[in-house]
């Protein structure tokens, strides 16, 4: 493994000598607009194995991308090798149908520690709860980035981090959007704790998510990438094209239904993935989160 090879991964060519939080934000987008979250290796036959060397060939050299465990795993030996004090964090991401924070640990992400600030730092939520920055890990702060207003909320020792959604415009619509109600409103993502943790912690997860029929990465075939104006989001066979705030406080979303032909084209043209095995789509409809809640 070699960061060099990673950082022509993501494109950076920036320098890394200082481990200061400018080197860090411009590494993190370069991660995000690069690296998709995927989880299509599990709809083509595939094994996830969640071990660094496994993970470095897939997404650095096979040029894929990875769900959170993957993703947030490769960042944290990048930042980790060039100087970040860091640590790895568990999340409980938060389930709208059920109106609750899930009950055990299902979620990857890193605290970063830079001159006495503490920052997340999470490449793996995917969609339009994708912070483009690091956010800074203080509790009632609203923090503005271009994907919308991020916040942590503290509450005896369990951190609660938000997003205020904005509202959606629908062009070109070829697929209804499902339930709406929640736009505008403050959305939840995931709950977590301070508690330093390890790898080997999210092994049974890793393979939990491969197995489970009842599990919503299992029953929805998921690909999605930052762009620099927004999002591309691949669900099933649903390709959908964020744009950030197209109007005041609106976002544009155009839908589109695709066949299996195109889902592989656009694949290929929109997140730079050729996979070597045959891609079986999902995307079992009434499962929350819907295609617009999910992005």
């Amino acid at each position: 493994m070699n960061i060099q090879e990673y950082f022509a991964r993501i494109s950076y060519d920036g320098s890394h000598k200082d481990a200061d939080l400018q080197t860090l934000t411009a590494i993190f987008q370069h991660h995000i607009q690069a690296i998709p979250f995927e989880n299509l290796s599990m709809h083509c036959g595939e094994t996830i194995e969640l071990d660094l060397q496994s993970i470095y060939n897939k997404i650095v050299r096979k040029k894929r991308g990875g769900w959170c465990l993957e993703s947030n795993y490769l960042l944290f030996w990048a930042l980790q090798g060039i100087g970040y004090d860091i640590c790895i964090l568990g999340g409980n991401s938060y389930d709208p149908a059920e109106k609750a924070y899930t009950a055990r640990i299902n979620h990857i992400l890193l605290k970063v520690e830079i001159k006495g600030s503490s920052y997340i730092v999470d490449a793996g939520f995917g969609g339009a709860y994708q912070a483009w920055q690091p956010v800074m890990l203080i509790s009632g702060k609203d923090q503005p980035q271009i994907p919308g207003i991020f916040r942590f909320r503290e509450d005896n020792g369990i951190w609660y981090f938000e997003k205020v959604k904005r509202k959606h415009y629908i062009s070109e619509q070829s697929v209804p959007p499902a339930n709406t109600t929640e736009m505008g409103n403050i959305r939840k993502i995931y709950s977590f704790t301070l508690k330093p943790r390890h790898i080997d912690d999210f092994q049974e997860l890793n393979t939990y998510l491969q197995v489970s029929p009842d599990n919503i990465l299992r029953k929805k075939s998921i690909c999605t990438l930052q762009t620099t104006e927004g999002i591309y989001a691949l669900v099933g066979w649903t390709f959908t094209e964020m744009k950030y705030n197209y109007m005041e406080d609106t976002d544009l979303l155009q839908i589109t239904t695709l066949t299996d032909e195109e889902v592989e084209k656009t694949l290929k043209e929109k997140f730079n993935i050729v996979l070597e095995n045959k891609l079986v789509p999902v995307n079992v409809r009434g499962l929350p989160p819907n295609i617009v809640d999910m992005i």
